[in-house]
């Protein structure tokens, strides 16, 4: 166990280290920052790595196994009904725990955390329900992505414009460590269950399918919805002169996120505890093992969030503000493609994206080139959301195109692959996207006498929609290579076996 928690730290750090790198260097030269608070940023840096260590490897020990058991189960009972009400009430509640959700409230000045929170748990909820019955009835993937990405453009036209950017960057911050574990393994359930030929390919999709959910919600949230104005305003940091000053302030910080914390994790327990005395599906051993992975993500929680909140997003706001509101102000466009570059290479869930990839295609699409091709579209994204934060670009023009050109493909490339890509939008906006991204975005948007709201906010929706295309783009290269692309459709034998175990750590 002290091997794995070890892994995961590791992990976790070669997340985090690039970003710190970058900050570290050019608070010596383009952005001077005051010695107490580049130790609040990396105080916040080391609570966010040992905290996602030890979220990842709860996430890992309980909500996986607590996806699968509820998915086999439900689809066993063969009760509609009850497989309809059991997948929103575990959509919902799983989502309300997931950090990134939390991290993206606390953004978002206009609406009250609990409002933007339930709102896109109902939105997920929702939309797992249509996720597993696509699973029971066998409906084609690419088909329900097509209707529900023209729905939401269509609703986003009625929506105000302080609506748009934040909708769709929900849809990116609910595939986060909490969500799609639970999700990816109750897809697995769900499909091992079917025993069929599709029952693989149709185990994909589930998270692309949930990311819709928020972003609709969201939509109509800002349709029904009238908030009162609220000013973004400049973070301020408070004087630190010595090291027992940087101490304090998270210590001062920890009781208000620990409460938080055990408040969202209070109702995932507790439908372990009932689905366990309903079902006795659990022996003993695996009992405590779950018990355990509880506490390791409820520490691991309040860890991240306490080192996010404190010490690493304020700081990455007020270095954006720092570079928005000088004269080399256009280097946001070439430290965005540096940050996006590395960003993604160092996520780990990448890594494990693309060796699946590799394996489906026999070598054909290798790693490198996955590697590739996700580090050069994330890059991308990063540099046009900072193209949006100093000239206000509407969003439109970057993501209607982008996903009409991701749907456009799904129809042409192997039917895993789109599964694939479109779950993978959550992979490439992890954790420091909502984290360091978005609030560089803020300051840099604020400094810049921009609209925070609907010029920074966007960003974790642009990182979200790289994969799609990358992912989609290699498969249609694959299906070249292959010399046929009906033969490509189902490039899963029948007697292959996709180990998702690792997958689930995405």
């Amino acid at each position: 166990m002290n091997e794995k928690l070890k892994e995961k730290i590791q992990e976790s750090l070669s997340s985090v280290l690039p970003i710190t790198v970058i900050v570290l260097i050019l608070s010596i030269t383009l952005s001077p920052m005051e010695v107490g608070t580049l130790l609040l940023f990396l105080a916040g840096a080391l609570l966010l790595i040992v905290g996602m260590g030890f979220f990842q490897l709860g996430a890992e020990m309980a909500m996986t196994p607590l996806g699968q058991g509820v998915g086999g189960r439900l689809i066993k009972s063969k009760k509609v009904l009850l497989i309809v009400i059991m997948a929103f009430l575990m959509g919902a509640i799983i989502t309300i725990a997931e950090p990134d959700l939390q991290v993206l409230a606390n953004q978002v000045a206009s609406v009250p955390n609990p409002i933007i929170i339930w709102t896109v748990a109902v939105g997920v909820g929702l939309f797992l329900v249509i996720a597993v019955l696509r699973v029971l009835f066998h409906i084609a993937l690419s088909r329900l992505l097509l209707i529900f990405y023209i729905l939401l453009f269509i609703l986003s036209f009625f929506t105000p414009d302080s609506f748009t950017a934040v909708a769709f960057d929900a849809g990116g911050v609910t595939t986060g460590p909490m969500t799609v574990p639970f999700i990816m393994a109750l897809g697995v359930g769900l499909s091992a269950a079917r025993s069929d030929r599709e029952g693989v390919d149709d185990s994909f999709g589930l998270v692309a399918l949930c990311s819709i959910g928020p972003i609709m919600m969201v939509l109509f949230l800002g349709i029904f919805y009238n908030p009162s104005d609220a000013a973004y305003a400049a973070i301020e940091i408070p004087d630190i002169v010595t090291t027992r000053d940087v101490v304090d302030q998270f210590v001062a910080a920890l009781p208000r996120y620990a409460g938080e914390v055990m408040m969202s994790m209070f109702p995932v327990i507790g439908v372990f505890v009932i689905f366990q005395i309903v079902t006795r599906y659990y022996r003993k051993r695996q009992i405590l093992k779950m018990s355990v992975g509880f506490v390791y993500t409820i520490l691991g929680l309040i860890l991240f969030l306490t080192g996010v909140n404190v010490g690493f997003a304020p700081v990455g706001n007020i270095f954006g503000s720092s570079l928005g509101g000088s004269d080399f102000s256009f280097l946001l466009i070439p430290i965005g493609i540096v940050i996006g570059y590395y960003i993604v290479k160092a996520e780990p869930a990448v890594q494990i994206l693309n060796e699946q990839v590799e394996f489906m295609t026999g070598g054909m699409v290798s790693r490198k080139m996955m590697n590739s091709a996700l580090s050069a579209g994330v890059a991308g994204a990063v540099a046009l959301a900072m193209v949006r934060v100093l000239t206000g670009v509407n969003i439109y023009w970057i993501i209607i195109p982008g996903y009409a050109a991701a749907l456009i493909l799904s129809k042409i490339v192997p039917t895993a692959f789109v599964g694939i890509a479109f779950d993978s939008g959550g992979v490439a906006s992890g954790p420091m996207t909502s984290t360091f991204l978005l609030p560089l975005a803020m300051g840099a948007c604020l400094a810049a006498g921009g609209n925070v709201v609907t010029d920074a906010f966007g960003i974790v929706a642009l990182v979200a929609m790289a994969p799609l295309l990358a992912i989609q783009i290699m498969g249609l290269i694959y299906s070249k290579r292959s010399g046929a692309v009906s033969a490509a459709a189902q490039p899963l034998a029948d007697d292959t076996v996709v180990d998702m175990e690792e997958d689930q750590n995405v």
